[in-house]
């Protein structure tokens, strides 16, 4: 074999070669970032033609035709994008992972079984249901796409973004999930216990999600997020109440079909503004990406000044020897600095551990939101019984719940669920009285 002329091994020579991989990490980052806009469009799409496509076979083809039929076409041609971004990535300067090429060998088979599941659709048969679990298992693939692509970009300085990211694109396709599974409901026109246990599942699984997201995302975009959630004030005080109708109703009576429509204009109008803080934010990391790279260019001119950036900053591990050996400190005190907390969270993998651990520790937290969403359930069922058995307005009817709550010093809970359990010869006999009382 020829010889090859190597560089020769100095301090010098191996931090100019560190600082330049750091840079094509960086390069690699801002060009999947690309891809990860490309990814996103076609999982907006996808969530849906699902939405629409579900809500079809619900109501037996009478409703969401014409919509189903303009996403498909817009989700085609989204698909042909991401196809050109894939080939794209196969080039070996793209840095692409094993693991990366394996996601999107993974994704083309559920792109490829589309015009299949579709034809289904359109001879309806599959259920409802099962529609909306198979573009919801397509989806799950290019998700764990910007999962992997995030994750391996092992970039401390945008690890934060990075993690907002992740939890902005999981809160949408949970409420893309929720739009979907109500449509569904709505036009199918009755209540299912099972559809409504998951609407609810995913009303605070959105909750968390989003809390993730306000934590790391950065100050800008999270005023935006604050910004938009004033605008959107009417849209989801509608949304609730289009929530509540849904949650409320008891497994199998009747639901107001005609609703479905307005449902899902509802949730989309939230899960696009959704949609545009995740493009925002992609638009942020990329330009963050070019600004690493710009200034890392000109430190690269700076050999003298790498070589002081390395001596000011060693190996964390070096602190916590130093902190142990410093007479002045006690060795416990010194030792304590040397665990998993001694130092801030950087990467994205410590951030995501302590994210878990967080999680973790609001697990009580949550059961009380899953039982609060429980009660909510309950009372607003009992306030529908004394609406549709006396007569009265939805107002009226929570006044009389507290009422009875304060007057016999009861939870307002155990009120609902006992005018729950009231047989029908108690609201005749009440409504009696009060034509007396009249």
């Amino acid at each position: 074999m020829p010889d090859v002329a190597l560089a020769p091994l100095t301090v010098s020579n191996l931090v100019l070669r560190s600082r330049r991989l750091e840079i094509d990490a960086v390069r690699h980052l801002a060009d999947r970032a690309i891809l990860v806009d490309v990814v996103g469009q076609l999982i907006e799409g996808l969530q849906r033609e699902r939405g629409a496509s579900g809500a079809y076979l619900a109501s037996n083809a009478q409703r969401f035709a014409e919509l189903r039929a303009s996403v498909v076409q817009e989700v085609c041609a989204l698909e042909s994008k991401l196809r050109e971004e894939f080939a794209r990535h196969l080039e070996p300067e793209q840095g692409a992972t094993a693991k990366a090429l394996s996601l999107m060998a993974w994704v083309l088979l559920g792109l490829d079984s589309l015009p299949a599941l579709r034809s289904q659709i359109d001879k309806h048969a599959m259920t409802a249901h099962d529609s909306v679990a198979a573009f919801s298992h397509l989806i799950a693939g290019l998700i764990e796409l910007v999962f992997h692509v995030a994750d391996a970009a092992g970039l401390p300085s945008v690890s934060r973004q990075l993690v907002a990211l992740l939890h902005l694109v999981q809160a949408q396709e949970e409420a893309g999930q929720e739009r979907a599974m109500g449509a569904l409901l709505y036009a199918s026109g009755q209540g299912s216990e099972a559809h409504q246990q998951r609407v609810l599942h995913l009303i605070d699984a959105q909750e968390r999600s989003l809390r993730v997201f306000t934590e790391f995302a950065d100050p800008p975009l999270r005023a935006r997020w604050e910004q938009q959630q004033q605008q959107l004030v009417p849209a989801i005080a509608q949304l609730e109440r289009l929530r509540r109708t849904l949650c409320v109703v008891r497994p199998g009576a009747a639901l107001d079909s005609n609703l479905s429509d307005l449902w899902f204009d509802v949730c989309t109008e939230r899960i696009t503004a959704l949609w545009q803080l995740q493009v925002e934010l992609v638009r942020c990391l990329r330009e963050d990406c070019a600004a690493l790279i710009l200034s890392s260019e000109k430190e690269l001119q700076d050999s003298q000044g790498l070589l002081r950036g390395l001596r000011d900053n060693p190996p964390q591990r070096t602190h916590a020897v130093d902190r142990f050996f410093d007479m002045a400190m006690e060795p416990a005190a010194a030792a304590s600095d040397n665990g998993p907390h001694g130092a801030e969270a950087t990467s994205l993998m410590e951030l995501l551990r302590a994210q878990s651990v967080r999680m973790a520790s609001m697990e009580a937290e949550l059961e009380a939101a899953r039982r609060a969403l429980n009660e909510r359930k309950i009372i607003e069922r009992a306030k529908g019984v004394l609406m549709a058995r006396l007569g009265m307005n939805e107002e009226v009817a929570f006044r009389v719940l507290q009422k009875t709550s304060m007057d016999q010093n009861r939870r307002l809970l155990e009120v609902a669920e006992a005018t729950l359990a009231l047989p029908d010869l108690a609201f005749a006999n009440q409504s009696r009285r009060g034509d007396k009382s009249a």
